[in-house]
């Protein structure tokens, strides 16, 4: 599809020229609908294809993309990426029926991730994100105040599904992820949340000076341990703040035993 034909010189302050992106046409359709009760929308053109995504981010400049995730040519997370190559990108909220991308799309800096079928409040949730955050921005170029420090590398939240859409978990909310087949569960206070994921995958993700490798199964926040027992026959366990101890497997002890200082 060509570029709408909007006038933005009728489009509401502050608005976020947007492109919407997605190989089903009653996608794009019911986002157009969406987009358009959202004042802080201004949709200023469709994609249907990846490659398509990116040739007309490039003409169009726009502020925001609702990107869906699975399409021809290029998947999102193929765009998103191109996308921030470029000095100057665009926001991206990805917009699709698969959660088990999560983590792949918050490394590509997303915003948010929205799952189909999309609600009017949820979209609207996520498009106040996107202008907080270049509120954020704008407001770091306009100060006087040293550059901030490089971003981390190591993965600093989760986007998790719980019923119908995705939450927010930081890093350093979760006090201990257990696998489960191909799956983790994360466990924050007295919840926990399923996430399609290996554990080796995050374990490779998390920073090591927060997070460390008990057992195969099993990773801790290190501040959740309060100290290492000793149960005989080269049997250690770990001692956690809840009072509850787990088995340390012999491949993690030397691990444990080096941030005991031992």
């Amino acid at each position: 599809m060509q570029p709408a034909t909007t006038d933005p010189d009728h489009a509401p302050a502050r608005a976020l020229r947007t492109l919407i992106v997605d190989d089903e046409p009653l996608a794009i359709e019911r986002l157009q609908i969406l987009a358009a009760r959202i004042a802080s929308l201004q949709v200023v053109g469709t994609a249907s294809d990846g490659a398509q995504a990116l040739r007309l981010a490039s003409a169009l400049a726009p502020d925001l993309l609702l990107l869906d995730m699975t399409m021809p040519e290029a998947d999102g997370l193929t765009v998103a990426r191109q996308l921030m190559m470029q000095p100057t990108r665009p926001a991206v909220i990805f917009v699709t029926a698969h959660d088990q991308f999560a983590v792949e799309a918050f490394d590509c800096d997303a915003v948010d991730y929205v799952l189909k079928p999309v609600a009017e409040d949820r979209l609207a949730r996520a498009v106040e994100r996107a202008i907080a955050r270049r509120a954020s921005a704008a407001a770091e170029r306009d100060t006087t105040r040293p550059a901030s420090a490089a971003p981390s590398n190591w993965i600093e939240e989760f986007w998790v599904p719980h019923r119908s859409e995705l939450i927010r978990l930081a890093a350093g909310d979760i006090d201990r992820i257990d696998a489960e087949r191909d799956y983790v569960r994360l466990h924050v206070g007295q919840r926990s949340y399923l996430l399609l994921h290996t554990i080796q995958g995050l374990e490779d993700r998390l920073d090591p000076d927060r997070f460390i490798r008990l057992h195969r199964s099993t990773i801790i926040r290190r501040d959740r341990i309060t100290g290492l027992r000793h149960d005989g026959l080269g049997v250690w366990s770990v001692e956690l703040a809840n009072g509850t101890s787990l088995r340390i497997g012999r491949t993690y002890l030397p691990g444990a035993k080096a941030m005991a200082g031992r």
